[in-house]
């Protein structure tokens, strides 16, 4: 699949997770053909990370599709223009994020988004964890940015956490 037609490619992927959720289905590596697969390799996806979002929205009525394609396009970008296409050999485990009570300047839960956005933005987030998840939501809600708009500020900030926290306080006034 080229490059033009992949938001319609995803869309078919999506659709089709969230109709196998709805029936039952809960094991992600049966969701997708090797061929379906490819694409989300190609665009920087895990057929997990396609699956968080249907579960989610299948239970929660969260993120939507429109959220799900923002927050698969930011990292896409990432994917194609810092990586080259390349994955990440990286593999995090879920030990290695921040606690969901650690605070940054007294900010509980900014800790934890911070390395999640980084994660998900270079492809390195271990199958338990979701980036969009109800706590990261919420979290966001609370400072109104979009989840996708916060990837785009954290990859902006490269790694200087000052600035992302900058943003967040600034957001909050």
């Amino acid at each position: 699949m080229g490059t033009y037609g992949w938001v319609g490619e995803y869309r078919r992927i999506y659709d089709k997770a969230v109709e196998l959720y709805r029936h039952g289905k809960r094991t992600p590596a049966e969701f997708f053909t090797p061929e379906e697969q490819k694409f989300l390799a190609a665009i920087g996806q895990t057929p997990m990370e396609v699956y968080d979002f249907a579960e989610d929205w299948v239970a929660d009525g969260e993120p939507d599709f429109g959220t799900a394609l923002l927050i698969v396009s930011a990292r896409r970008d990432y994917f194609l223009v810092e990586q080259a296409g390349h994955p990440s050999a990286v593999h995090r485990s879920v030990e290695e994020f921040p606690r969901k009570t650690e605070t940054i300047e007294g900010i509980e839960w900014l800790a934890r988004i911070i390395e999640k956005a980084r994660a998900k933005l270079r492809g390195e987030l271990p199958p338990e964890l979701m980036y969009g998840c109800g706590g990261d939501r919420a979290f966001l809600k609370k400072v109104d940015v979009h989840p996708a708009d916060f990837l785009r500020v954290v990859w902006s900030a490269h790694q200087e956490t000052a600035k992302i926290v900058a943003f967040v306080k600034d957001r909050q006034r």
